[in-house]
C-alpha cells in the first residue's frame, strides 16, 4: 500500500524548470512535472498534465491494491452460506465496477469517494477501492471535505455491520477495525498532503528569494550605470564644452588674429586630450568594476583651484571665493561633490553665457556644512547654439541628494543664472 503515497496535490504555481529534476520528470507526479514545464507536459484541450510514469506506476498500484482486497472480500462473501447466490455475484460485479473506477480518482476525487459511500453499502468487495478513494480525497482536497466523507462513512458502519455482520469478529471488534483503518488511510493522506504542501512552499520561498536576489543585483547594476552616466557627464561634458566654444569662435570669426587663432587651437588640443584621458579612465572603471582601484585619485575641493585655472585659461573669466580654510579638512565625498557642481556650473556657463564673469563661492566649516555657489549674470553678447543634454543639472541635484544634502538652481534678476548648493559636514 505505500506505492498509494506517491499522489500529487493540485498544481501550484510555475517557475523556471531545473536541469536535473527535468532529466527526471519520469520520476515525478504528473502536477510537479507540470510545474516544471507546463507547454511539456500539458495535453489536448482539456489543459491537464499528463500522467508521467510515476503516475502510471502509482495508479496501477493502486488498482491492484483495490482488486486485492476486492478478491480477499469477494471470498468472504461466497463463503457466507446466508448470502444468495445472486446477491454474491452482484456484490463481486459492483466491486470490479469500483476498482475499475480508481482510474478515475485524479480526475473526480471528491466525486469518486462520495459515489464510493453507497457503493461500500451494497458491496463487500468495493471495500479496497473505496479506501483508495478516500486516501485520494485526502492527499488532494482541504480537510473539510475530507471530514465529511469519513465521517458519513464511519456513521453509517453500524447499519452495515448491522445487515452484513463480519463472519470472524464480533459485532464491536468489526466495528473497531474498520474505524481505525478509516482513521488511518485519512490521517496518512493528510500527512501526504501536508509533506506536498511544505514542499511546495519551501520550493516557492527559494523562488522568491531567487526573484528577490535578482531584483536586487537588477538594481545595483541600474543604480551602477546611472552612477557611472553621471560621472561620464561630469568629466566629459567640460571637456567637451571647451571644444565646442573654441570650435564655435573659430568658425564665426575667421579672420581672428593669428596669436588668438593659435591659442584657441591649443586649448581645442589640450581639451580633446584631456577629455581622451578621462574616456580612458571611464572605462577602466567600467572594466575594473571599482572606481576607487581604477585611473587617477578622484578630485577633491583642494582640487578646486587648477578647475578655475583650466577655465580661465580657456578664456573665462571666473571669480573663485574659497572662504574654507583648510580645504584638505572636507570629507573626500562631500570634497569631491563640491567640485563636481563647481565643475558643471562652469560648463553651463561657458554654454549658455559665453563672456560673463562667472562666481564660485564655497564656505563652510566641519559641523555647518558646505556651500558652493555658481553664479553669473546675463551674457553680455549673443549665445550661440551648443547643444546639449539637459541632464547635467539632474545629475547634481541626484548627487547632492546622496550626499544627504541639497541643490537649488534658477535665473536670478538681470538674466543671470545660479547654482547653489549644501552639503553636509560633520563635525
Amino acid at each position: 500500500m505505500s506505492t498509494v503515497s506517491g499522489d500529487s496535490p493540485a498544481p501550484e504555481p510555475r517557475d523556471v524548470p531545473s536541469p536535473v529534476l527535468s532529466a527526471r520528470r519520469w520520476l515525478l507526479p504528473s502536477a510537479v512535472a507540470a510545474d516544471l514545464d507546463p507547454d511539456a507536459e500539458r495535453a489536448g484541450s482539456s489543459g491537464r498534465p499528463r500522467r508521467t510514469v510515476r503516475d502510471w506506476i502509482v495508479d496501477l498500484g493502486c488498482f491492484l491494491l483495490a482488486v486485492l482486497i476486492g478478491l480477499a472480500a469477494a471470498s468472504t462473501v461466497n463463503d457466507e452460506p446466508d448470502i444468495p447466490r445472486g446477491l454474491a455475484v452482484a456484490d463481486q460485479l459492483i466491486g470490479a465496477l469500483a476498482c475499475a473506477a480508481v482510474w478515475l480518482r485524479r480526475r473526480w476525487p471528491l466525486g469518486l469517494a462520495v459515489a464510493m459511500i453507497p457503493v461500500g453499502l451494497v458491496s463487500n468487495t468495493a471495500g479496497g477501492a473505496g479506501l483508495v478513494a478516500l486516501f485520494t480525497l485526502a492527499v488532494h482536497r482541504p480537510f473539510r471535505y475530507v471530514a465529511w466523507v469519513a465521517g458519513v462513512q464511519l456513521a453509517l458502519l453500524p447499519a452495515f455491520f448491522w445487515l452484513r455482520p463480519d463472519p470472524e469478529l464480533p459485532y464491536p471488534a468489526a466495528l473497531a477495525v474498520t474505524a481505525l483503518l478509516t482513521s488511518a488511510v485519512v490521517g496518512w493522506g493528510m500527512f501526504v498532503r501536508s509533506k506536498r504542501q511544505l514542499m511546495l512552499s519551501l520550493r516557492d520561498r527559494a523562488r522568491r528569494a531567487e526573484t528577490e536576489a535578482a531584483l536586487r543585483a537588477e538594481q545595483a547594476q541600474r543604480l551602477a550605470r546611472e552612477a557611472i552616466a553621471r560621472e561620464m557627464h561630469d568629466v566629459l561634458a567640460h571637456r567637451l564644452t571647451l571644444l565646442s566654444v573654441h570650435a564655435g569662435a573659430l568658425e564665426f570669426r575667421p579672420d581672428a588674429p593669428r596669436e588668438e587663432v593659435a591659442r584657441a587651437a591649443g586649448v581645442i588640443r589640450e581639451s580633446a586630450h584631456e577629455a581622451l584621458q578621462d574616456l580612458r579612465e571611464i572605462i577602466g572603471v567600467l572594466r575594473a568594476g571599482d572606481s576607487d582601484e581604477a585611473g587617477r585619485p578622484q578630485p577633491t575641493l583642494a582640487a578646486l583651484d587648477g578647475l578655475v585655472a583650466e577655465s580661465r585659461s580657456a578664456g573665462a573669466k571666473v571669480v573663485l571665493d574659497n572662504r574654507v580654510v583648510d580645504p584638505a579638512a572636507v570629507p573626500a565625498s562631500v570634497g569631491r561633490t563640491a567640485y563636481r557642481i563647481a565643475q558643471e556650473g562652469l560648463t553651463n556657463a561657458r554654454k549658455h553665457a559665453p563672456g560673463a564673469e562667472v562666481t564660485v563661492t564655497v564656505r563652510g566649516a566641519a559641523g555647518s556644512g558646505l556651500t558652493v555657489t555658481v553664479a553669473n549674470p546675463a551674457p553680455p553678447g549673443p549665445v550661440p547654439k551648443v547643444p546639449g543634454s539637459g541632464q547635467g543639472l539632474i545629475g547634481l541635484t541626484e548627487r547632492a541628494t546622496l550626499a544627504g544634502g541639497r541643490l537649488e538652481h534658477g535665473v536670478v534678476g538681470g538674466g543671470g543664472f545660479r547654482v547653489r548648493a549644501w552639503l553636509p559636514w560633520g563635525a
